[in-house]
C-alpha cells in the first residue's frame, strides 16, 4: 500500500495504519530495500505543501519538514545559516540534494548525518506532529543514538525552528575518504559572534565521533574573548566526544583530525568577520 497524502491532517491519519513507513525524499530508504519490494505500507510525504519551505517567523525561522538540501541552498537566509548551507552541498550528490529532506536526514539519526552539527549550533527545535497534537524538542534531546530517536509511533515531523541570532557567523568542515558521495569520518560546524575582534558567543559541534553529533561546551566557553584560536583547541575540549573505530577510521585518528577540522572552521569564521 503506497499512500500520498495532500494535507497534514490526512498525512496524521495515514500514519497510523499498521506498520506504515513514513519518508519524504527515500534516498536513504529505497537504496537499503536492495531488490526486494516492500511488503509494508509506506506513507509518502512528498505532496504537502504546508511542511515544505522556508519562512520568517516572529521569533526567527521555519524550515518545513520536506524542505530539500536544495531548496534550502537557494533560500535567503541570514550568515547564520552559512555552515548549514555548507553542509547541504555536502549531501550526496546534487540529484541526491534535489530530492532528500531535511526531516529524512534527522529522523534517520547516522551519526554522521551532515546537517545535524549545523543544525545544533543553531540551536534547532524540532516539531513533531501526531493524533494527540503537537510537541517540540529541542534538536539534541531528540536524537538518542544511532538510528534512534524520540519520534514516537505515528508521528510525524513536520518543521524545524531556528531562534534568530543576529550578527552570527557559521562554518561547516568535514573530512572524508574522498570529495563526493562520502560518509564523513569527521565534520565540525561552529557558529560565532564577533565584537571588535573578539568572540562574544561561540558554538561548536561536531559529528561522527560519537553516537550523536554533540556540542563542545567547555571550548565554546573558552572561546569567549578569544582573538586568536591557532593551537587554542586541547584535549579536555573534546571529553564529551565518543569515537569508534570503523572503515573510515580508527577512534584516535578520528580524535586526532577533529582538532584541525575545528580550528579551520573557527579561522576562517573569524578571518570572515
Amino acid at each position: 500500500m503506497y499512500l500520498q497524502p495532500s494535507t497534514l491532517e490526512q498525512a496524521v491519519c495515514d500514519a497510523q495504519v499498521d506498520g506504515v513507513r513514513i519518508l519524504a525524499g527515500g534516498t536513504d530508504f529505497y537504496p537499503t530495500q536492495g531488490d526486494v519490494l516492500p511488503d509494508f505500507p509506506i506513507l509518502d510525504l512528498s505532496r504537502i505543501a504546508e511542511i515544505s519551505g522556508v519562512s520568517r517567523t516572529e521569533k526567527g525561522w521555519r524550515i518545513g519538514a520536506t524542505t530539500t538540501w536544495t531548496d534550502l541552498v537557494s533560500a535567503p537566509l541570514p550568515r547564520a545559516f552559512d555552515g548549514l548551507k555548507a553542509a547541504a552541498r555536502e549531501v550526496g550528490s546534487i540529484q541526491i540534494q534535489n530530492v532528500a529532506t531535511l526531516a529524512g536526514n534527522l529522523c534517520n539519526a547516522s551519526p554522521a548525518a551532515d546537517g545535524v552539527p549545523p543544525l545544533l549550533t543553531l540551536n534547532t527545535e524540532v516539531e513533531l506532529t501526531g493524533p494527540n497534537g503537537q510537541r517540540h524538542l529541542l534538536l539534541e534531546h531528540f536524537l538518542k543514538g544511532p538510528r534512534q530517536t524520540e519520534l514516537a509511533v505515528g508521528e510525524i515531523m513536520t518543521a524545524l525552528y531556528v531562534p534568530d541570532i543576529k550578527g552570527a557567523i557559521s562554518r561547516f568542515s568535514k573530512l572524508g575518504s574522498r570529495k563526493y558521495l562520502v560518509i564523513s569520518i569527521a565534520m565540525v560546524a561552529v557558529l560565532l559572534c564577533i565584537e571588535n575582534d573578539a568572540i562574544t558567543e561561540a558554538r561548536v559541534a561536531v559529528g561522527a565521533c560519537s553516537p550523536v553529533a554533540v556540542r563542545l561546551p567547555t571550548l565554546e566557553a573558552d572561546l569567549i574573548g578569544q582573538r586568536d584560536v591557532h593551537g587554542f583547541v586541547k584535549p579536555l575540549h573534546l571529553n564529551p566526544l565518543q569515537p569508534i573505530d570503523d572503515l573510515r577510521g580508527s577512534a584516535a585518528y578520528r580524535l586526532d583530525v577533529v582538532v584541525p577540522l575545528i580550528e579551520r572552521a573557527l579561522i576562517a569564521a573569524l578571518e570572515s568577520a
